[in-house]
């Protein structure tokens, strides 16, 4: 599709992220531009320490970037102020991260549902939950606790609580990073449904090619720059996927060294 038809649900523009770690500046992010848009799947690929994580926290609200802005569902997120931004993440950001963050005393029904419950929600549409639970295959997984979930039962059960809002957007961080390869391609095809079938729009940090094969676009990062961002459909699969990816980062390596 032409991105000219499209909604932006999400604008990066020019946005830096510099630490400080005593008397040294560790710059994570240079000047990233960036727009995904509306029911998209994006992944961002990036060897470690290339600033694939830090862009994503920037996106979510997680942290907020040392210049330049980012716009999420219409939102400059650096207006809000720090409860605001809270509240805001709450209802319109979904998130998964690699560990689940899952709560141990809490059954998967109850954690899908804690976004509500932290939001003071005091009645629940137990439909919505059901409906969840059904696209994502724990529909019979929803009185367990965390401890007796598979890894990728629990993969989808925090899944299921980053949709429980209904947020403009989901934000993915390696997902499949604790997962077994078979596991991991489960929950790829599952967030390719999302994007597909439902409409949602999804970013996907990961550095595994057979990983961001799923998405629609991938965007590579190297040391805190986008240096490319390019169509899954031109590859056949992961393999000419990997190829094209380290094509792109060794010409990069060329012209900077």
């Amino acid at each position: 599709m032409n991105d000219s038809n499209r909604t932006p649900i999400t604008v990066v523009q020019g946005a830096s992220k510099v630490y400080r770690q005593g008397d040294r500046t560790i710059s994570a992010l240079q000047g990233i531009d960036l727009s995904i848009y509306e029911g998209s799947f994006v992944a961002v690929m990036g060897a470690s320490g290339s600033g694939k994580s830090t862009l994503l926290h920037l996106m979510s609200g997680l942290t907020r970037p040392s210049s330049g802005t980012i716009t999420v569902a219409g939102h400059d997120l650096g207006t809000l102020s720090d409860r605001r931004m809270t509240h805001f993440r709450r209802n319109r950001i979904g998130l998964v991260f690699q560990a689940f963050n899952l709560i141990a005393s809490l059954n998967a029904y109850d954690n899908i549902l804690f976004p509500l419950y932290a939001a003071g929600v005091k009645q629940t549409d137990d439909t919505v939950v059901h409906e969840l639970a059904s696209q994502l295959g724990i529909q019979d997984r929803l009185t367990h606790r965390p401890d007796s979930l598979s890894g990728g039962e629990q993969q989808r059960v925090a899944i299921a609580r980053s949709l429980i809002a209904n947020p403009a957007i989901v934000f993915a961080d390696e997902p499949t990073g604790s997962l077994d390869s078979v596991t991991g391609q489960s929950i790829c095809k599952l967030l390719r449904d999302l994007s597909d079938q439902h409409g949602r729009t999804i970013v996907m940090v990961t550095h595994e090619p057979s990983v961001a094969v799923w998405a629609d676009d991938v965007v590579v990062l190297k040391d805190g720059e986008i240096i490319d961002r390019f169509p899954t459909n031109r590859y056949e699969d992961a393999q000419s996927l990997a190829a094209h990816y380290q094509q792109i980062v060794g010409e990069s390596a060329m012209v900077t060294s």
